[in-house]
């Protein structure tokens, strides 16, 4: 399926250390008023792989992914996707990348077809393209029965997979993705996880966004840990989680053990 796979357009920009990586952060970093939200975050996310970014909530997790896909300009830093800068050339940029936002917002009195058919007219898509690769994107979201449906009375999870859609319509080769799990029914999830799994394999890459460890851990090979806007630890899955469970590392990297929060005493009354 041609909406599912990565482009196979020309080569990219690398470097003289080979291919460029999928996604390069360099010293990004973004601060509102006196609250440093992101401070200066350096990242590499490789090709093909499937990269989770985890934290506490606060962490900068969503700061650095919009400044990362050009929602958010940054006070300093860069974002290069596939070696392609984000924000001094973000119509190629984004071009290479489908983007789901956490809380997306998007045209609610359209049916699932008539949102994919627009934004594929506005990305210039070919009309018998176009027409090809919303029917088969609805039929591997499983949305064919909501032919009539209007955008503004679907579940969750139905906007979350037609979210995901919307970001593979033009066939892109790096996904960033922001809690594409959050409130989702185990269904839709599994659907959801299958179709990820399915484009890394074709050999696209995947920046996961997620606050759920058991989740990142079945889906990703690696991870970055983020921390009151700092970068606490990078690498693949099994470096970063060492001999325990992801979480067990997540909480020794942010800081806080169990044992060091206050009781409620008087609930145990």
């Amino acid at each position: 399926m041609d909406n599912v796979t990565s482009q196979d357009s020309e080569e990219l920009p690398g470097g003289d250390e080979g291919p460029a990586p999928a996604l390069r952060l360099k010293g990004l970093h973004k601060a509102f008023a006196d609250n440093v939200a992101v401070d200066h975050v350096d990242l590499v996310v490789p090709r093909g792989s499937f990269f989770g970014l985890v934290g506490p909530n606060g962490a900068g997790k969503t700061t650095v992914l919009s400044m990362a896909v050009g929602l958010l300009r940054p006070d300093e830093g860069r974002s290069e996707v596939f070696g392609v800068d984000v924000w001094s050339d973000p119509v190629t940029a984004k071009s290479l990348m489908g983007v789901l936002p956490d809380g997306l917002a998007m045209p609610e009195r359209l049916t699932g077809r008539e949102l994919l058919t627009f934004i594929g007219q506005l990305r210039g898509i070919a009309d018998d393209v176009l027409a090809q690769r919303t029917r088969e994107l609805l039929n591997v979201m499983e949305l064919n029965d909501a032919e009539r449906t209007l955008v503004v009375d679907y579940s969750t999870g139905m906007r979350k997979k037609i979210g995901l859609a919307t970001a593979l319509l033009h066939g892109p080769r790096l996904l960033v993705l922001d809690e594409p799990f959050e409130a989702v029914d185990p269904v839709s999830a599994a659907a959801l996880k299958a179709i990820l799994v399915r484009f890394v394999a074709s050999g696209g890459s995947v920046v996961l966004s997620s606050h759920v460890m058991a989740l990142v851990e079945q889906l990703c090979d690696t991870v970055a840990v983020m921390a009151k806007g700092e970068l606490v630890a990078a690498g693949p899955l099994d470096e970063v989680r060492g001999d325990g469970t992801l979480e067990e590392a997540f909480v020794r990297l942010v800081g806080v053990e169990a044992g060091d929060r206050e009781e409620l005493s008087w609930l145990a009354s």
